[in-house]
């Protein structure tokens, strides 16, 4: 592990940052896949492995489509659930189910929080095109620990509030692009039966926006 890991993270949070400022989402969507594109194609913490990153042209992006986004509400009346994963970096990372999120015409997603050091809300998604048009794992939406947060309106003395939800920015995780990764994938709690045609698309192509 060095300082440019640390480069990473700073680069992806600035990123989201950038995106949850914009007025218009499409115009930030646009943003988010160059800005995807560069860090793949030129940081050396790219996922990508040197034949890809050799020949890489961008990634296979869907056209945005403003149907794929929402604000809901995370509902907090769930039952507890631990998820336990093993990982190729951290060791084996523990995630405690927290709220679903009910999205209109699509289906649930349960929100997950890291239990450990520092946590952070976790969102993977896994949609009937898996294996097909996107990745077979599923792709992740929210990953607030890495930086992963498309906004919402929060009330911090109940705990309770909204999230963004755009799955034009679902993107894969490491693993589909380096088998040398053992990344969290999506739970069934997190899969819906619905195609999402929307964010990152595998396997590797041209843009398609």
């Amino acid at each position: 592990m060095s300082l440019t890991r640390l480069d990473w993270r700073r680069r992806v949070a600035a990123l989201y940052a950038t995106v949850r400022d914009a007025a218009d989402p499409a115009t930030a969507h646009e943003t988010w896949r160059v800005g995807r594109d560069e860090l793949l194609a030129t940081h050396p913490d790219s996922p990508l492995v040197p034949e890809d990153r050799a020949g890489f042209a961008g990634l296979r992006i869907a056209a945005y489509d403003p149907g794929l986004r929402c604000e809901v509400a995370a509902d907090p009346d769930v039952e507890p659930h631990r998820l336990e994963v093993t990982t190729g970096t951290d060791g084996m990372v523990a995630f405690d189910r927290i709220a679903v999120l009910r999205l209109p015409g699509l289906g649930d997603l349960d929100v997950w929080w890291l239990a450990q050091y520092g946590g952070g809300v976790f969102v993977p998604v896994k949609d009937a095109l898996a294996g097909r048009e996107t990745y077979g794992g599923g792709r992740y939406l929210l990953d607030t620990v890495k930086g992963a947060d498309l906004g919402g309106d929060l009330d911090p003395a109940t705990g309770r509030g909204t999230l963004v939800v755009d799955l034009n920015f679902a993107y894969n995780p490491s693993c589909a692009y380096d088998p040398a990764w053992a990344c969290p994938l999506a739970p069934p709690g997190n899969t819906l039966a619905a195609p999402v045609r929307g964010g990152e698309l595998y396997p590797l192509g041209s843009s398609e926006t």
